[in-house]
């Protein structure tokens, strides 16, 4: 007899789902029977673990977002050089393709975010946490010695994450020249100019 999924399992599953259909409808307009079609259940269904749809959605957003933050520092936790870390962090903050979901649904949230305060919010967060994640980075190899940079770490950790976000729209807009790893070189190139390091690694 198969084992009857616990809450915490249902709930993840609608997330999932949740994330499928923002993807497949559009953030606008995704409904709760996408996302029960999605989850292969009924409207009532999910209402029982998520009575409002609302508070999914933004759950279903979030989680795509740990991939860009938290997932990140676990990363960077395992390295302690920070050329290593910078070229790893640059690499990790794109996607991986144009398909990659996580970044679509990014790209869905930052559409939708003028019109909704919520969406906003979370974006902002995102930016103003990944924008510290680089001037540690940075703050800690201009102690050591190893970055000679031109200006000061929140100026060059503000326009990392914004290439990283307008490189990740390219590649997801289907770019012809511009994949993962083109998008990182010229990301890397704008790095080794501010930081006067090579950043081989």
């Amino acid at each position: 007899m198969a084992q009857r999924k616990s809450r915490s399992d249902r709930r993840i599953d609608l997330i999932e789902a949740a994330r499928r259909a923002i993807i497949r409808h559009g953030i606008d307009r995704v409904q709760l029977s996408h996302v029960a079609e999605e989850a292969g259940l009924t409207s009532g269904a999910v209402l029982y673990h998520y009575p409002d749809l609302s508070e999914l959605l933004v759950e279903a957003q979030h989680a795509g977002m740990e991939r860009f933050y938290e997932q990140r520092l676990r990363q960077l936790a395992a390295h302690t050089d920070p050329v290593a870390k910078l070229v790893l962090t640059i690499r990790s903050g794109l996607p991986t393709g144009s398909l990659d979901p996580d970044v679509r649904l990014l790209n869905e949230m930052g559409g939708a975010a003028g019109r909704n305060r919520v969406y906003g919010v979370l974006l902002t967060s995102l930016y103003d946490r990944q924008v510290s994640m680089y001037q540690s980075i940075l703050d800690t190899g201009a102690a050591l010695g190893v970055f000679r940079l031109t200006t000061d770490t929140l100026t060059i950790s503000r326009n990392l994450v914004a290439l990283e976000d307008a490189y990740g729209y390219r590649i997801t807009a289907r770019h012809p020249l511009i994949g993962p790893d083109e998008a990182a070189e010229l990301i890397l190139s704008y790095a080794r100019t501010v930081t006067g390091n090579d950043l081989l690694h």
